[in-house]
């Protein structure tokens, strides 16, 4: 068959601060790439609508494959799915990803006969067997693991059985330039393990991946970064070297190979400091860049968000990736009922530490805790505002005043940002990169007060919504234990599924704030 994988628009964010590499879908791609199917890849982050149609019209595929790893996606990808299902209707469309897996039946409900299936998991584990069901007897589609119709629902998905067997396919991607993270620019991804085994309330990670957590091995980990051309690297794991023997593994073998990039990690301030020979070692290899995500400033924000790391060890991560030379930017999330001291204070912290500082704004997502108990105080479902950039919880303040105060916070960082961003060594990063003619981040700086504006963000709140994310029904969640089985995409394993050793596994229970595998 002929396969389409089409990974939708950007967000609001990945217009100034990052747009990276699909490297979920590529992986996808690969595996119908190796059951002998041919296959194209189309990245709407980079390319445009028109190309999309143009390719439909063109190729005419019999297989269309989304993406859906971000909720405020849904509503383009299902207009798009109903587009190509007019130009022809005889072509199978599947959704799958992060987001479409906790959103399956209404992503379904919504392409109104356009979408035939949402493949919710890992979707390398049952692409071939969706496709040998479509090409051959379509009842079959019932049987493949993580596979919901409109007819119902197959059996639970099941992961990948090695995570080294499949290699993301790079060579499909056309524009590889156009992506980037902050001063890496260009920048490919990679990752070296899956899952998390914490339970944080505002997080679906590990409710996705039933708080397992594998690994890749460091000789696949190699070969995939011998594979591409790009110097800057994102490390897509959502916490990294959790399990230090294997952080070394990887960057011994990278020195032995003498591999030279510069990375770009996200990981735990608590992980940090307990791994800290490995961060170190990591840092004469090439670690240039770390995201930590403190989320709150006060123990009780903390608490709310289910992390179970003290403010002050916190504050100790910081110091130590300081002392490294290690650039940090900082996650802060805006709850809605911050009022005008709130932000205040928040905009003085911020102002005194020399850390990059984002903020975000509470947002309860399907498949979070945070969904289960604030998802009845919703002020609007309608997926695009579902980016955590927009509020869509009620906030203390009216919510003009509300974005307006957010605004003026972001403005004051942005005037800090550049400041940071033009100090002597960054400003040297950024001349090369534009001699080379990488604009990638300079441009999308420079589209800073265009995108993220109040009056456009209060406008996107009276757009006409033609999609909503459905509630359960209330007798679904009225007593329901959060840390139900039921939140899980991917059934828990419990200790089984940890490829962690027994000290790690006692260290990620003791930060863990409650789930029960």
């Amino acid at each position: 068959m002929k396969i389409l994988f089409v990974h939708p628009g950007p967000l609001l964010y990945t217009n100034v601060f990052l747009r990276l590499e699909p490297l979920g879908l590529e992986l996808v791609a690969e595996a119908a790439r190796r059951a002998g199917h041919a296959v194209r890849l189309l990245d709407l982050q980079v390319e445009s609508h028109a190309d999309y149609h143009r390719m439909i019209a063109e190729w005419q595929p019999d297989f269309i494959a989304f993406s859906c790893n971000y909720l405020a996606n849904v509503p383009e990808i299902v207009d798009l799915a109903k587009a190509a299902k007019r130009s022809l209707p005889r072509s199978f469309i599947c959704v799958g990803g992060h987001s479409a897996s906790f959103t399956a039946h209404a992503i379904v409900e919504h392409g109104a006969g356009a979408i035939d299936c949402v493949l919710k998991g890992e979707g390398e584990a049952s692409i071939v067997k969706l496709l040998e069901a479509v090409a051959g007897d379509r009842g079959a589609i019932a049987k493949v693991p993580g596979a919901v119709t409109s007819d119902g629902e197959g059996p639970r998905p099941t992961f990948v059985e090695h995570l080294d067997d499949i290699r993301p396919a790079r060579d499909l991607v056309r524009k590889r330039h156009k992506y980037f993270i902050g001063v890496l620019d260009p920048c490919a991804s990679i990752e070296f393990s899956r899952g998390c085994p914490w339970d944080c309330s505002f997080c679906s990670a590990w409710t996705f991946y039933g708080r397992s957590y594998r690994l890749l091995s460091p000789e696949r980990v190699i070969d995939d970064l011998a594979s591409f051309r790009e110097k800057g690297v994102f490390i897509v794991d959502d916490v990294a070297f959790i399990q230090q023997r294997h952080g070394f593994a990887i960057g011994e073998a990278i020195a032995r190979k003498g591999i030279r990039k510069n990375f770009y990690l996200e990981t735990r301030g608590d992980v940090l400091l307990r791994n800290k020979e490995v961060v170190q070692f990591w840092k004469k290899i090439g670690l240039t860049y770390m995201f930590l995500g403190i989320e709150a400033l006060d123990e009780d924000g903390l608490r709310k968000f289910r992390k179970r790391i003290p403010l002050g060890r916190n504050f100790e991560a910081l110091e130590f990736a300081r002392s490294l030379g290690i650039g940090v930017a900082i996650n802060i999330i805006a709850d809605p009922d911050w009022d005008e001291d709130r932000f205040r204070v928040v905009r003085e912290w911020c102002m005194n530490v020399p850390e990059v500082v984002n903020i975000s704004i509470n947002t309860p997502y399907p498949g979070t805790e945070t969904w289960i108990t604030e998802q009845r105080r919703l002020q609007t479902r309608d997926y695009r505002l579902f980016d955590i950039q927009h509020a869509v919880m009620p906030t203390k303040l009216p919510l003009a005043a509300f974005y307006g105060e957010l605004l003026r916070t972001q403005r004051v960082l942005y005037r800090k940002h550049m400041a940071w961003w033009t100090a002597p060594m960054v400003a040297a990063v950024l001349a090369r990169n534009l001699v080379r003619g990488r604009t990638n981040f300079i441009r999308g700086i420079m589209n800073y007060s265009k995108v993220y504006n109040a009056e456009k963000m209060l406008a996107d709140h009276a757009q006409p919504v033609h999609y909503e994310l459905p509630l359960p029904p209330r007798s679904a969640t009225d007593g329901r234990d959060a840390k139900s089985s039921q939140l899980y995409i991917h059934a828990p394993r419990g200790r089984a599924g940890r490829s962690i050793d027994d000290s790690t596994e006692r260290f990620v229970e003791a930060t863990c704030m409650g789930a029960s595998t």
